[in-house]
């Protein structure tokens, strides 16, 4: 019987995925469908795909699939034919290449079955997901950009849109796409009559959103087709201007892809023009945070001095330390309300 886990350490797989000399191409895809059985796809996929020898991160659910994943160069053409071979949803998926890759985003695969591919917290039996917005193509974004009755809604967290986002662009303040998509509704409710133009990464977020609104009243409702990447992509493909400004997070080793050279983020702990996430080095921590090359080498990869102090004593004494706290596999990491509490950074929602 097909293994269909992983079996290896996860430092072996990074050293394994390190030593490779053919190098990799990340890519991104999703798709809202009607999944039967989730957990046999999965296990038909996660053969396939291991014998691909493609490494990332893949949801499924009832309603669909959700993947980032990193794939050999001399392979991306054969998984591509064989992924649209595999189900009839599949022919056909857009793919989402990275923009700015170095072939490490990943270095084991992680296929898990799930409530939804996105937590969106809905569960209003009326809610239509199939009824979204309309799609924008790169010309069109840009169209959009220069129209003064259009306001766009950025769909991603506040640590994505900190570093990067499109002019002008709304920002919903909320650590989770749950929380979100009421708040959206509530912040949008006076511009009601105006084009809303919604996106996020790769497309999977703002197109629920572009859903959610319009079965909340909202009527002209727009979203950017393959979100980010697909919208820089093709703008430079085509000599458009590009009008994102700054870095687009992405949820994997490389944490970001450079789309223009402005830096409009600073450095969490001293101030200075930064846009370079890391998590705190502190196994009781992780908070992610924004830190400049001084800082880490100042606090040692850490968020604070307590964090810095901690990081560097004996593991007996750290794991003594964190008894009684919160473990901090389940604190929430990327909460904007604890980065502000730990490096005392005004909220801007405020």
């Amino acid at each position: 019987m097909p293994v269909l886990h992983n079996r290896i350490s996860n430092d072996a797989l990074k050293a394994k995925m390190l030593a490779e000399s053919e190098p990799r191409t990340t890519i991104s895809f999703y798709k809202y469908f009607n999944l039967v059985n989730p957990q046999d796809t999965r296990d038909a996929l996660y053969q396939l795909f291991t014998e691909l020898n493609v490494f990332g991160r893949v949801y499924l659910a009832h309603e669909g699939i959700n993947a980032q994943i990193s794939v050999p160069q001399s392979k991306v053409e054969a998984f591509r034919q064989q992924l649209y071979a595999f189900d009839p949803a599949f022919a056909g998926l857009r793919l989402n290449i990275a923009l700015d890759d170095d072939g490490k985003s990943f270095w084991v695969l992680r296929m898990k079955v799930r409530e939804r591919i996105v937590a969106d917290g809905i569960d209003d039996p009326a809610f239509d997901a199939s009824n979204v917005g309309d799609y924008l193509k790169a010309a069109e974004v840009n169209a959009m950009l220069d129209d003064p009755d259009a306001v766009f809604i950025d769909m991603r967290n506040h640590y994505e849109y900190e570093v990067g986002h499109f002019e002008n662009a709304m920002e919903i303040p909320a650590d989770t796409f749950r929380d979100q998509l009421p708040k959206a509704v509530e912040m949008m409710q006076e511009h009601k009559d105006k084009k809303i133009v919604m996106y996020c990464t790769g497309g999977i977020r703002c197109e629920k959103a572009s859903a959610w609104m319009k079965y909340n009243g909202f009527s002209k409702v727009w979203h950017i087709e393959g979100g980010i990447i697909e919208y820089a992509r093709k703008a430079r493909e085509q000599g458009l201007p590009v009008r994102f400004i700054g870095k687009n997070f992405v949820f994997d080793e490389r944490m970001g892809e450079r789309i223009s050279e402005d830096v409009i983020a600073h450095c969490h702990q001293c101030g200075v023009a930064c846009d370079s996430h890391t998590n705190c080095k502190n196994d009781g921590c992780h908070l992610l945070f924004i830190q400049c090359p001084a800082c880490a080498e100042k606090y040692k990869g850490c968020c604070s001095d307590l964090c810095c102090e901690e990081s560097t004593l004996p593991e007996e004494e750290q794991r003594r330390r964190r008894a009684g706290r919160e473990n901090g596999n389940k604190i929430f990491n990327k909460s904007r309300g604890r980065l502000n509490t730990k490096l005392g950074i005004p909220d801007p929602a405020q």
